[in-house]
Order: structure tokens, then sequence, then C-alpha cells
């Protein structure tokens, strides 16, 4: 059989593959296809429906994170398989194919997964509070042999003010190492995120890091050429341009439906007590609504927020594929250019003390400020340098350099897109593998029929 390199290019539209001379290449010479997404269009939500051929409703990620209602807390960015409900697709393949190797560099929801080699980003929590750069990988053994060869994970290049393509460069490297032992390797390359929401995607520094991407990939591909390997590359999504941030947990604190709670002096988000609040994920947001009688109420207030398209209800929710026991009870869609905030404290001297750092497991939303040293802040790399002096000796530290202010965020993604141009893409190797435009819940199948397990038709929506 044929190996199989899927590589996820995050952030890869129609318009950056204008900037990108090697996947051109690829499109040229095989074929290429205007993805349509699931909503939400977020990273955990799509690749879950790629491996699965699911929608949210079914496999039930119905965002990068959602309100554990059983544990009473917010969570995103959570890491074991077993949220993902439905068959993969090398599950599937299996069946046909006993003896099928599968590799998974960086595709979320590693940990558990039925994979033979795994690699996935895990920081070291230190007992005093230290955090220090590192992954999971399994086999356990792997993890020396990628950092004998590449170096540590690059953490701090993968997300946060200083990501960079050195975190791209690195998985690429892991993925070199693990095809030429595996029939289907995934990576996940996430650099177009960066500067398309540090600067929006018409900027030339979004056209830049498309050029810093297509070369970071192309030893991956030649390698791939030499094994004789099939290759699809697609996205998840594409960025657009933003200028409207949306609190919408102001608007419920104000309106007498969310609660904090208070120690130190920082305020906290008490979902326990809250008759509203709202898990803000890019340019969708699930709002947790505990008492039936106050859904109305809710509605009228997020509705009559600027920025707010849609206020999706069960039927809504329903429809759009996202009617699962883990969604919100309402559902909001914001406009083109507007994405929501997750700030729910009403003065800045009362955020807690993670606002100011890059925590994406303690914030209750997703923050894309954490991409930005705060520019507010003359001294703010000077202390980033006295914070790192302080972790090299050895001592407890703290990074707060993420400013509060969310102007600075030029990019967002989430919502469907409203032209091809914007769109995610998908992109064989193999000419007349696609048509025109397929869904995302049939790359599933498209998988399946170049790994040699099941034929299978791709339809054209």
């Amino acid at each position: 059989m044929d190996k199989l390199l899927v590589a996820d290019v995050v952030g890869l539209t129609p318009d950056l593959l204008q900037h990108m001379p090697r996947l051109r290449s690829l499109a040229a010479t095989g074929s290429s296809a205007v993805l349509d997404p699931v909503l939400p269009a977020v990273t955990c939500s799509v690749q879950s429906t790629f491996l699965t051929g699911l929608t949210p409703t079914e496999h039930g990620i119905v965002g990068n994170g959602w309100y554990f209602r059983d544990l009473g807390e917010v969570h995103l960015w959570r890491q074991h398989n077993a949220l993902v409900q439905g068959e993969k697709v090398w599950e599937t393949i299996r069946r046909e194919l006993p003896g099928y190797t599968v590799a998974n560099v960086c595709w979320w929801y590693a940990m558990g997964a039925s994979t033979d080699w795994t690699v996935t980003p895990r920081p070291i929590y230190y007992a005093d509070g230290k955090k220090a750069p590192d992954c999971y990988t399994r086999p356990p053994g792997l993890r020396d042999e990628l950092v004998a060869a590449l170096g540590e994970f690059p953490l701090f290049q993968y997300w946060g003010p200083t990501a960079s393509i050195r975190s791209t460069e690195w998985i690429v490297g892991a993925a070199r190492h693990l095809m030429p032992r595996a029939d289907l390797t995934l990576a996940y390359l996430p650099h177009l995120d960066y500067d398309l929401q540090r600067f929006g995607p018409a900027s030339a520094q979004a056209h830049r890091a498309a050029r810093d991407v297509d070369a970071a990939l192309a030893p991956l591909l030649d390698d791939a050429g030499r094994l004789g390997a099939r290759v699809v590359v697609l996205s998840e999504y594409g960025i657009t341009a933003a200028d409207t941030p949306v609190d919408v947990n102001r608007a419920l604190r104000a309106a007498g439906l969310l609660e904090v709670y208070t120690q130190d002096g920082m305020e906290y988000l008490d979902p326990w007590t809250s008759r509203a609040f709202a898990v803000a994920d890019h340019q969708v947001a699930h709002v947790y609504v505990a008492d039936p009688a106050d859904l109305e109420r809710v509605r009228t207030v997020c509705a009559g927020l600027t920025g707010v398209a849609e206020v999706l209800d069960d039927a809504g929710k329903a429809a759009a594929g996202l009617d699962h026991e883990r969604a919100g009870e309402l559902v909001l869609v914001a406009e083109a250019t507007a994405w929501f905030t997750y700030y729910y404290w009403d003065d800045d001297d009362r955020a807690p003390d993670f606002a100011r750092g890059v925590e994406i497991h303690r914030k209750p939303g997703y923050d894309p400020a954490e991409l930005f040293f705060d520019p507010q802040d003359r001294l703010v790399k000077a202390k980033a340098a006295l914070t790192l002096a302080r972790k090299a000796a050895g001592l407890r530290y703290a990074m707060k350099v993420v400013p509060l202010d969310p102007a600075p965020v030029r990019g967002t993604h989430g919502r469907l897109p409203a032209r091809d141009a914007d769109a995610p893409v998908v992109l064989c190797d193999r000419p007349g593998a696609l048509p025109e435009r397929m869904a995302a819940t049939e790359v599933r199948n498209l998988l399946l029929e170049l790994a040699g397990a099941v034929p299978a038709q791709v339809s054209v929506p």
C-alpha cells in the first residue's frame, strides 16, 4: 500500500496559496478543492470532523473548549482522545488492513489515541509553579529520539508573544523522523495562525508567513516523494480581518446574569452561581444558561450586542450541526469582522493575574491577545528578559506581558466563510482525486480511499 502524509497547514486559503510556490505546484500537478468547514471553524472541532467524518453534533467537540457541567468548570485545550466521540479514520482502516500504522505529530486530542506514535505539546509543570517546555510522546522513548535530533520542543515558539516558524520547523522535523516508519503520518503546522491574527490576512507579514511555512514544509514533501507517499495538504479554516472585539461576558454581568468571586483583590468567574456566562472561542461563543426561564432575557442581551450576527437556539444549533449536550443553551456567531473576548471583569486592576500571562488552560475562553507583548508597556520586553533570568536561576516566576486591551488583534476565524477566497482548502498530489469543493465531513472518506482501505466517492455538496 502507499504511504499517506496528511499535513494540516492551518489557515491556508486560496488567497495565501498565491504566496506559496511549493504548495501551488502541488495543487497544479495534482488536484485542489475549496473546503467547506463545520461550525465552529476552529481547530479541535474541524480536526475531529476530518478524522471521524462526523459533525460536532455527533462527535461532541463543540469548540476548542466548553463548560464541563459535571465538573462545574470551563476547560479549553483538553488533550485526551476519548473526548472525541466516533471511530477515527485509522481505526476504520485497520479493520480492512490489520497492522496499519499511524504517527500523529501534533494533531489535537492526541493523548490516549490508538495511534502507534504520538507527539504532542505537553509542558512540565513543576511543584513550585515553574513551567518548562516539553512534549508528550508515545512510545516514551520517542521523546529522547526527537530531542537528540531536533532539540527540546519549542513550546514558547508554538504559542504566545514569541510564537514563530521555529515550532513548525520542529514539527516538520518530527514528521520526517516518523514518516519512514508509519503508513499514515498526520502533521499539524501552526505557523499561519500567528501573524494572520497579529497583523491580518492581507498584511505583508501574513504573506511572508505563507512563504515561510511553504519553505518549511518543502523537506517533508521531498521525503514523501522519495518514499512514494500520497500527499494531502488541508486547512481547518481561513483567517479573516478583525476589528470588533465583543465583550459578551461583561454585558451578561451588567445585566446581573454573570457572577464573580474575589480572592486577593482579583475577580474570578463563578460558573456555579452565574445565571448565564459565555465561553468565548474566536467568532463563536457558547452561552450557558442555568435556568430555562432566563433564556429569552439572555437572548435579548446577546442579540443587542454590536458584533453579534446570530443567536442560535436549539433549532439553530441543530441546523448548524452543533446540537450536542456540551454546547451552550445558546450559541453566538459573530459578524464578519467581530470576535468574542472572554473578559468578565470591569476594572483591569481586578483582573486575575493569569489574564496577563499565556495561560490557555486557566482562562475561561480563548485569548488572542496572548500573541502580543503589551504595547502600552514600554518596558515589557525588559520585564520579560528579567523574568527569564529568574527562571534560569531556578526561581519562581510569572510572565505578565499580555495586554488586557484586545485592540491589537487583526485576524480571526470561527464563523463559516463568506467567500471562497477566505475558505480553507484541500490539496492532493493525485490528479483528479478532488472535486471543485468538498465538505469537511468528506475528508475522512478521501483518506480511506487514498489508504486503499475502503473505496469512496467524494460527493460534491
